[in-house]
């Protein structure tokens, strides 16, 4: 009777274990998987602390940058044109505050009244910038902004003042792409008539908002 008891434990012994078997490979699997994870989102909170301290020396580099420019600029006779690299004979606006530089180029000397296309196919202008970008700026985020005055569309194949001063950045952007200049750092925007820096009431405060803007980006 006792032997028949003990093979009946036995037996349900090992029913128990047969029952257990799979659920024991269940939790194998969630727990490798939640490793597996657990490693994953550690990695990328690693990266996400790398990045961010190196985007932090970065601003803060710039910051100098922006600062030593303002001291020089400040401190001395000469102008942003020259702190910048840009040169004499361009106008150039430093604003620290902003963390910009702009070059400002009248529209007459890039392009014909009504036209988007650039007037030369080498524009000594656009090269010289081209190349400080190149030397003094790389890496950095840079706007090329089209601008124009108020006089409607009346001729010319454009719908309206917008699509002008896109279609004229765009040339700029492409001109500048096209000789090195990186395509993740450079986009172009139309601003029409809709910031003007002199008044459009006289001839020439239109020739002045006639123009496109390179902008850098020094943070």
């Amino acid at each position: 009777m006792r032997s028949t008891n003990k093979k009946t434990i036995a037996l349900l012994i090992c029913l128990v274990v047969f029952a257990l078997l799979p659920g024991c490979t269940n939790w194998e699997k969630k727990y490798q998987a939640l490793s597996v994870e657990h490693e994953n989102l550690k990695g990328l909170l690693d990266r996400e602390r790398s990045e961010k301290g190196q985007l932090a020396n970065r601003i803060s580099q710039d910051q100098m940058t922006i600062e030593e420019l303002q001291r020089q600029i400040e401190e001395s006779s000469k102008t942003p044109a020259d702190v910048t690299g840009f040169g004499e004979g361009y106008d150039v606006a430093f604003d620290p505050s902003a963390g910009t530089i702009t070059v400002t180029l009248p529209n007459a000397i890039l392009f014909d009244s009504g036209k988007a296309e650039l007037k030369r196919a080498t524009s000594t202008e656009l090269d010289h910038i081209r190349s400080v970008l190149r030397d003094k700026y790389a890496g950095k985020r840079v706007d090329v902004v089209g601008h124009t005055d108020t006089d409607p569309i009346k001729k010319s194949k454009w719908k309206d003042n917008w699509e002008l001063s896109a279609q004229r950045a765009l040339s700029v952007l492409r001109y500048l792409v096209k000789r090195g200049i990186s395509e993740k750092d450079i986009k172009a925007v139309g601003c029409g008539e809709s910031l003007p820096i002199a008044s459009n009431s006289t001839a020439s405060g239109r020739a002045k908002n006639r123009r496109v803007e390179i902008v850098v980006h020094m943070r």
